[in-house]
């Protein structure tokens, strides 16, 4: 919950960190009123796959957060911070997210390609009059490239591409120097990496393309000076717009100077991105042939904004809609009907958990935004059928762990996976790699909302929702659950209630007790 005016997103990518803060409006408005960037080449020492963030880059990085918190504290704004492709492939992102709390008190969420792809997107539309078209999105990042395709405010296509202008550099142009060799090679490894990504976003067509990042940026300020085209005082290059023969001419200008120190003179060369700039006009040349783009708008707003956005939405759904937002509850949705989930079951031990979780608030004294967690839970927690019965919720957390929930950071992701493993069998354990990996009070969430889970899937054991509807009182040491049944025997699920309701008992302290009215 906001409780004040502004606010602050802070977004960690592979290149660089950057900082807005905004000032909140009416009608889920709000206006920048202070910004900064800090490069920090997050990615560096990175070719190909990222490994592992060195020390000296988490330094960098830890230090320029702190710097931004303190903006953001003189502006008294609360900060959410992202973070994107370095730390979602490093090894040791943990230790990274760990320095970051200690040094700045800043939770980071690392989230999924996908779901980085949906924050630009939001942001763009804020930016740039596309809501109503179909608009192919185009952000290069220093180490992954989305493309989004939506229309009206909704996302039909996005793909996230381990291509980014840091990544290719240290691959392909790593001391700096620019040769035809290395130039050919780097072209024919970015047309491989997209081909099938590009090939299948042609499908779906798009009326307008808009793009956003710094190497897009840089490629409208260098335009800007080739062809004395004004940009506002500010350099603010919003709605710029760029062709495909213009960015021809910005591409052969840049590969025809070898060196770093040549593309410094460049005019409206950016020189801190003079030594990855190379790298990320091949890869944005690349998309436009190979996606036949004509024409790009540049939107001043990406990623940042697009938490902004987000935050705003989800405060709002809060208030207003006890339930999974929209974008949460389509990608659960969507999960679920790929592994043929069977719906009536899942809705139905939805509904039982749900009304528990409310009953049980005193109880259980976990924040209202957890909820989401053990609805999403509740609709996947079967989806490891679709693999095998045998050990379905072991498969069920594997499915979840490996899915791009578009409106769930990595953390949230992790969460819903563990609530799901636990339905049935095991109880949480240290000795289970993935739930020891969570924080003490993500282990505390998966505990009490497995237990719930596991109560309400036990009342529907049969999977013909012979509970009806339930109700619960608390009296000092039990808990007691009043099911209504219409009559209608339950004896399989009170049989099962008995063998899982031990969990709900030790993480509770409650006897577990049932009614039948």
């Amino acid at each position: 919950m906001l409780t004040n005016k502004n606010f602050a997103a802070i977004d960690i990518g592979t290149n660089s960190v950057h900082l807005i803060v905004v000032k909140l409006l009416e009608h889920g408005n709000f206006e920048i009123i202070d910004r900064e960037k800090e490069v920090i080449r997050l990615g560096e020492g990175f070719s190909g796959d990222i490994k592992k963030l060195s020390d000296d880059a988490i330094e960098r990085a830890v230090n320029a957060i702190g710097r931004f918190k303190q903006i953001a504290d003189l502006h008294k704004a609360k900060v959410r911070a992202v973070a994107t492709s370095a730390v979602r492939e490093s090894l040791n992102k943990n230790d990274f997210i760990e320095q970051v709390h200690k040094q700045t008190g800043i939770d980071v969420e690392v989230i999924s390609g996908q779901e980085e792809a949906r924050l630009i997107y939001l942001g763009m539309l804020r930016a740039v009059p596309i809501y109503e078209k179909r608009a192919l999105c185009v952000d290069i990042g220093g180490g992954s490239t989305e493309l989004i395709i939506g229309v009206n405010g909704k996302i039909e296509f996005s793909r996230s591409v381990k291509i980014g202008a840091v990544r290719l550099t240290q691959k392909f142009f790593p001391d700096g120097k620019i040769s035809k060799s290395a130039i050919k090679e780097c072209k024919e490894w970015v047309e491989g990496e997209i081909f099938h990504v590009t090939n299948y976003a042609s499908k779906y067509g798009f009326e307008i393309c808009v793009g956003s990042s710094g190497t897009i940026q840089s490629a409208g300020y260098i335009l800007s000076e080739m062809t004395n085209r004004e940009v506002t005082p500010n350099r603010i290059l919003n709605n710029f717009e760029f062709t495909k023969d213009e960015l021809s001419k910005v591409v052969d200008l840049i590969l025809g100077a070898k060196t770093i120190s040549d593309r410094k003179k460049i005019k409206g060369m950016d020189t801190k991105r003079a030594d990855i700039f190379p790298a990320g006009v091949i890869i944005l040349q690349t998309i436009f042939e190979q996606l036949k783009i004509n024409k790009l708008i540049i939107s001043e707003y990406a990623l940042r904004e697009g938490i902004v956005v987000d935050t705003l939405q989800n405060l709002n759904i809060e208030q207003h809609r006890p339930r999974l937002s929209d974008i949460r509850y389509e990608s659960v949705l969507q999960l679920a009907k790929t592994c043929y989930f069977d719906s009536n079951h899942c809705f139905h031990v939805s509904n039982l958990a749900s009304k528990l979780f409310d009953d049980l608030e005193e109880l259980h004294k976990l924040d209202n935004s957890t909820r989401e967690y053990l609805i999403a839970a509740t609709l996947l927690h079967d989806i490891g059928h679709h693999i095998s019965h045998n050990q379905h919720h072991k498969h069920s957390n594997y499915i979840i762990r490996n899915s791009e929930l578009m409106g769930f950071n990595e953390t949230e992701i992790n969460i819903i996976a563990n609530i799901a493993r636990y339905h049935r069998k095991s109880h949480p354990k240290q000795k289970h790699p993935e739930f020891a990996s969570l924080s003490s009070a993500n282990q505390t969430i998966v505990k009490k909302l497995s237990a719930i889970l596991r109560v309400a899937d036990a009342l529907d054991r049969s999977h013909q929702q012979k509970v009806g509807s339930l109700s619960t009182n608390l009296d000092n040491g039990t808990v007691t659950i009043s099911l209504k049944t219409n009559k209608v025997p339950i004896d399989i699920e009170l049989w099962n209630l008995g063998r899982r309701q031990k969990l709900f008992e030790d993480v509770f302290g409650k006897k577990l007790v049932i009614s039948i009215k």
